[in-house]
């Protein structure tokens, strides 16, 4: 008999890449699944998208946003 977890963990497929567009070109990445995720770090977007080396999440540049000038 195999018994189901009552709070399953998502497991992203094989291929499927989670994307998220953003306005701004440094963004933190933690992994999104609170205690389950991984160390938040920072990226910085260089040309229109980067990927988190963690958990491989795309992040792609809107069409029309602005640099960042702050810190």
């Amino acid at each position: 008999m195999l018994i189901q977890p009552t709070n399953p963990v998502p497991h992203p497929r094989l291929g499927h890449v989670e994307t998220i567009v953003v306005d701004r070109r440094k963004i933190a990445c933690d992994g999104g699944l609170g205690a389950l995720g991984h160390p938040r770090v920072w990226l910085k977007i260089g040309g229109h998208q980067t990927v988190c080396p963690y958990c491989s999440r795309l992040f792609v540049l809107q069409p029309g946003a602005h640099d960042d000038h702050g810190h």
